[in-house]
């Protein structure tokens, strides 16, 4: 145990040293580490403190680091944008609440860095395995390793730890102190996710069901609506575009040449070979699959088809392939009871094969190629590729066909001139190249440009006017004595009648968090209500019933739900503070002069991230 222990000291004392990274994402929605002197200086300041370049550059390689893993792609130059603004408005953060720190005399003692030790180790130590026993984490295994340990590096990397976390922990409170949640609050929230209400009603689709010439928009109301709405009609940098896309999704051959595979391993397996050497040669394979040992499982456990067949093969015999979302398996069951079973299974995932991937590598580099003297349209015609025209806008650089565009944007909006073609570029979902047609600058929607969408709203109200005017009838033919079938059913409506709901559900037809359903909990039971417009719709209801929330329920869950929901609002509170110091704060952000020549030289402006 102390072999084992010692042998992963160094793997400890990063986890420690990154420990407040986790804690400070979570508690204050940023992510630092400790200051240096930067090797070029300040890059900006914050209230007179320098926030200098190699601190920034810190902060950069570690979210860098953390993002990399979590994708198959390299990070696009959008991707790094946001990690280096991320980075610099952590540094920011940081340097706002170390002041507040100083300003307000919070430290920590010796005593409290000690007890924190012993007691509240950092959520990476606490999902160690070294201290884990059956799967719980194992205080006295934890606080056994700190007393035999004699790596004082450890020891210093736990202090430096708690001598930030601490601190801060205290300022949390001090902010989010007087933060009072009353029992009412509570009672009134525990109503609303649990009482339950339900209802017949009509939908009156006054959208469709009138027609649009019965109402007419004139021009000068859609130019009142326009002036009287400039902040609606704001929009981002545009461009128009061709594009030409090769898509990475797996061809109809990878997906047969998945299934091939694993009608091969059930070959095998039914000709003698073993499960376990098997599936260990095919996860070191060019192209692996995943072998697991699935142990015991009970009955619904897994996916449908992997299910069935889980519980229907002969038992000590391969099956397959089987389908399911993750690819094609194998499985062999050792074991089964009527609710259980046993087994081990290879995973085929249907990914491109070698010989498909070198095709698509081979088209994407010959568009490329082409690119560089040709229209885009000339691309598409040698290389059999459709060409589209469609907008690209800088704040949601999205092509549909093609999937995320940051690279592209940024080669339109930046450098671009109509009629250049671009390089081409990779995301996730394809390797794409766009053909500049024109651009247009961020502003208002000209007038032209935004009547359509005008045309729409505005209509859409009138009609909502009629609809409320048509449920008023239906209103007064049922108080003449016509059942509300009947009355619905003369003007050519249905009834629905949903399954009780609360009141921060979705109702299938009925919306959620709307007036609507506000009005059906707050109708009695048995009464109509008048005409009820929402944003898109107008609804007339009868109330058949409703259930309270259980008071004894919500007096066994008080205490746990205040809990919760202090932790929200104090979230909240720091959140808004922390928003407030940057709004008050003298903030002098030079990166764009110091870090130019980066960026104009690389494509990904900050470099990889160095190793620790």
């Amino acid at each position: 145990m102390m072999r084992q222990m010692r042998e992963n000291t160094k793997w400890i004392m990063i986890i420690s040293s990154l420990a407040f990274v986790g804690l400070m994402v979570f508690s204050w929605g940023m992510d630092i580490t400790g200051r240096s002197t930067g090797s070029l200086g300040e890059i900006g300041r914050v209230n007179g403190t320098a926030v200098q370049y190699n601190d920034y550059m810190n902060v950069y390689r570690m979210l860098y680091t953390q993002q990399s893993p979590a994708q198959t792609e390299p990070i696009s130059a959008q991707q790094n944008r946001d990690l280096e603004q991320r980075a610099w408005d952590q540094m920011v953060d940081r340097i706002l609440i170390q002041k507040e720190l100083e300003s307000r005399g919070i430290e920590v003692t010796d005593e409290e860095v000690r007890q924190a030790a012993r007691f509240q180790p950092p959520p990476e130590i606490r999902d160690n395995p070294m201290f884990l026993t059956e799967g719980n984490f194992d205080l006295v295994k934890y606080q056994n390793y700190l007393s035999n340990s004699a790596d004082p590096t450890l020891f210093a990397q736990l202090e430096a730890y708690y001598r930030d976390i601490l601190p801060q922990g205290k300022l949390m409170r001090q902010v989010a102190t007087g933060i009072f949640v009353t029992d009412g609050e509570l009672w009134q929230r525990y109503q609303d996710q649990h009482e339950t209400a339900w209802v017949r009603f009509v939908a009156l689709n006054p959208a469709q069901r009138v027609p649009d010439d019965a109402v007419p928009v004139t021009d000068a109301e859609v130019e009142t609506y326009w002036k009287d709405h400039q902040d609606d009609f704001q929009v981002p940098n545009r461009a128009t575009v061709k594009v030409v896309s090769i898509s990475k999704i797996p061809t109809p051959a990878d997906t047969a040449a998945a299934r091939q595979r694993v009608a091969s391993l059930v070959a095998e397996l039914s000709a003698g070979q073993n499960i376990d050497s098997l599936g260990k040669r095919e996860a070191e394979a060019d192209q692996p699959a995943t072998f697991q040992d699935l142990g015991t499982f009970g009955r619904g456990q897994m996916m449908g088809a992997f299910d069935t067949a889980a519980f229907e093969a002969p038992i000590g015999r391969a099956v397959g392939p089987v389908e399911t979302s993750f690819g094609f398996h194998t499985l062999v069951v050792s074991k089964r009871t009527a609710d259980s079973a046993t087994a081990k299974h290879i995973l085929v995932p249907v990914v491109r094969t070698i010989e498909s991937e070198d095709a698509l590598l081979l088209l994407a580099d010959s568009m490329e190629a082409l690119a560089e003297g040709r229209t885009l349209d000339e691309v598409g015609r040698v290389l059999g590729l459709t060409v589209s025209t469609t907008e690209l806008n800088d704040a949601f650089p999205f092509l549909a066909g093609a999937g995320p565009a940051g690279d592209g944007s940024d080669w339109a909006f930046l450098d671009a001139q109509p009629g250049d073609v671009s390089d081409a570029y990779e995301n996730d979902q394809s390797f794409y190249a766009i053909e500049l047609v024109s651009k247009k600058p961020a502003g208002v929607l000209p007038l032209e440009e935004a009547t359509p969408t005008i045309q729409t709203v505005l209509r859409l109200e009138k009609k909502l006017v009629k609809g409320t005017e048509e449920g008023r009838q239906l209103v007064e033919r049922i108080k003449g004595g016509a059942s509300f079938t009947d009355a619905a059913a003369a003007m050519g409506l249905e009834v629905r009648t949903p399954g009780p709901f609360t009141r921060t559900e979705f109702v299938p037809l009925l919306g959620q968090q709307n007036a609507a359903v506000g009005a059906a909990f707050g109708l009695s039971t048995g009464t109509l209500s008048d005409p009820v417009a929402t944003q898109d719709d107008v609804y007339v209801m009868e109330k058949l019933g409703q259930t309270p929330a259980d008071s004894t329920l919500w007096l066994a869950e008080k205490d746990e739900q205040r809990r919760a929901l202090l932790s929200l609002l104090q979230q909240q509170r720091m959140e808004e503070w922390i928003a407030g110091l940057r709004a008050a704060a003298n903030i002098i952000d030079r990166r764009a002069e110091v870090l130019k020549p980066l960026s104009d030289t690389t494509a990904v402006p900050m470099g990889p991230p160095l190793g620790f």
